[in-house]
């Protein structure tokens, strides 16, 4: 089991790399050109990748779907949480944003509550206040001139938190099918709308890089299926955490970012409430569901969606 868990968080680990690059790519990018056009041109180019992933659904149907209102949902999170996503990793700083990402698991706890019927008990209420007491110094409000690309990360933690949340309550009532290509359609719709708004033609270089972010996203995606197979999700769940690493390396080489100790001890403090709640969950405190392990902390965006719902396109966990 030890070897089965060390492959596990190896393969989490590269999974992590890759979608701080994915991350990496959307800044670059996102100096020149308007967020939303290249969520656009990035889901656009996904089309193509999501359908060789969608023939392996073998349940015939349509786009119907069997629980709408929750589906409606969960399609407004995945559209509104790409949108606030890419616009705040283009006007951010990468470990400023992965910061206020990392309050997913704490978001995921309090949401469980309404939504999974989950009792949380004192010592995850505890972390929960913990991590909050992180963002907090992470945004430094009053100290600092909190931006919109704050205001975009925070509802991007929101609606990825929610979404992972609707998931978990839907389970295996709804297609694949219907729970990846509603988000990529009303995506396409609202972020296409505002090409009219603005739009700057771009270079084939950057064409080839939105449709790299769609390729990254998919991949990072299947390689932590295989992390989750491979080892148990309580020793994969915190790796999620290495972004931060990414982040530093590539701020500092790439965009001249530098994190300072606020910051830092900001990361620590929410990294140390959320494996704490992965940890808790792992012994069975208070929690039936499991809600936080069992649905995977990374952030949704189109580009790179939920992996539980690739893993039931992929086959039985094995």
């Amino acid at each position: 089991m030890a070897a089965n868990n060390l492959r596990g968080a190896a393969l989490a680990l590269l999974a992590m790399g890759i979608y701080a690059t994915h991350d990496v790519v959307i800044k670059a990018l996102g100096s020149t050109y308007p967020p939303l056009q290249i969520l656009f041109f990035s889901s656009l180019l996904s089309f193509p990748l999501v359908t060789l992933v969608l023939l392996r659904d073998p349940n015939p149907g349509t786009l119907r779907a069997a629980n709408p209102g929750w589906v409606a949902l969960r399609t407004v999170c995945a559209v509104l949480g790409g949108m606030a996503g890419f616009h705040a990793f283009s006007s951010l700083p990468l470990a400023q944003v992965y910061a206020i990402l990392f309050s997913m698991p704490l978001l995921i706890t309090v949401l469980s509550i309404p939504l999974l019927g989950e009792r949380v008990g004192r010592h995850r209420w505890f972390a929960v206040a913990l991590g909050l007491v992180g963002v907090l110094i992470v945004l430094r409000p009053g100290a600092q001139a909190l931006s919109v690309g704050h205001l975009a990360a925070l509802l991007a933690a929101l609606t990825g938190a929610t979404a992972a949340v609707i998931i978990r309550r839907l389970g295996g009532t709804e297609r694949p099918m219907v729970l990846m290509m509603w988000p990529m359609l009303a995506n396409f719709a609202v972020t296409g709308a505002s090409l009219g708004f603005a739009y700057q033609p771009m270079t084939a270089g950057a064409l080839a890089l939105s449709g790299a972010i769609a390729a990254m996203g998919l991949a990072a995606g299947f390689l932590l299926i295989l992390a989750y197979r491979a080892g148990e999700a309580a020793m994969v769940a915190p790796m999620q955490y290495s972004q931060i690493l990414w982040a530093t390396a590539y701020g500092w080489f790439l965009f001249g970012e530098s994190v300072d100790l606020p910051t830092i001890l900001g990361i620590a403090v929410i990294v140390a409430s959320g494996v704490y709640i992965v940890w808790r969950e792992r012994r069975g405190g208070n929690s039936a569901n499991s809600p936080v392990i069992e649905t995977r902390m990374r952030s949704e965006t189109v580009t790179a969606p939920k992996t539980t719902i690739l893993q039931r396109l992929w086959g039985p966990r094995g």
